[in-house]
């Protein structure tokens, strides 16, 4: 079970860096779009995103970042452009996670993979296991996920280990069952491309995560960018449901604590 605290159930930690950041992709095809060139090409672009932000996120100190790949929903795209990013997906673990390993990254892949090919999911199985003691940063990859579904598998594995309490179970008695128990809620949200909504990622998740919408496409998301998130959230007031004043009364909270 998760030792990190609910943010509907206690008072996370704060930290001028946030400790975890999830960012939903946005972006890719436009960026290819505007260039003349097929969509499919703004995902091989986004791959190199992904790769400067993992090691921007090392750099920074922040110890989980969640990365949307590929939603429930994205099926509903042409075949031809659902088939390049499963292979994409491939070229991507085999490409990436020994560099992964090397710099003390764990990767995780959340969603359900019941869909994807039984050789992807064997190589997500192998990539797991090998980086599954590191410890620097942990990256969560979403594929085939929908927070809908998230809430929705954690309900039924609820309801197959504890039958006896049904009618009585709690946030804490469901939350361990959640995809990605074994990171704490996000504390910094970003979406790029301009694009202003959640879109079915980590509903149960961001419920007080601070929000960050920017009109940046993926592809051309830089650590400027990152810096200029960051520097959004230093900027909030994390309340938690408490005042201003009560905020402004209690210790800082340690960033890790």
């Amino acid at each position: 079970m998760s030792s990190f605290v609910s943010s509907t159930g206690g008072i996370p930690s704060v930290g001028d860096v946030p400790r975890h950041i999830a960012i939903i992709m946005d972006g890719n095809g436009r960026w290819a779009k505007k260039r003349f060139l097929p969509r499919v090409a703004g995902h091989t672009r986004g791959v190199e995103t992904v790769r400067e932000m993992v090691k921007a996120c090392l750099a920074r100190g922040v110890s989980f970042l969640t990365l949307f790949a590929f939603s429930s929903e994205n099926w509903r795209r042409p075949e031809g452009e659902v088939s390049f990013l499963m292979q994409l997906f491939v070229k991507a673990l085999k490409q990436e996670v020994k560099r992964l390993h090397a710099n003390g990254v764990r990767l995780r892949v959340v969603g359900d993979l019941s869909r994807f090919d039984p050789a992807l999911q064997e190589m997500i199985a192998l990539a797991e296991a090998e980086t599954a003691a590191n410890e620097r940063l942990t990256l969560t990859v979403c594929a085939n996920y929908g927070g809908r579904w998230d809430i929705l598998q954690a309900a039924n594995r609820l309801a197959a280990a504890e039958p006896a309490k049904v009618g009585a179970w709690t946030e804490h008695d469901l939350a361990p069952y959640l995809a990605m128990s074994y990171a704490p809620e996000p504390d910094l949200f970003i979406r790029t491309g301009g694009e202003q909504r959640v879109s079915n990622f980590l509903l149960w998740q961001l419920a007080y995560s601070e929000l960050h919408f920017t009109d940046v496409l993926w592809p051309e998301f830089d650590c400027s960018a990152l810096d200029e998130a960051i520097a959004s959230y230093r900027r909030r007031e994390r309340r938690f449901g408490r005042t201003s004043e009560q905020l402004q009364a209690s210790p800082p909270s340690s960033p890790h604590a």
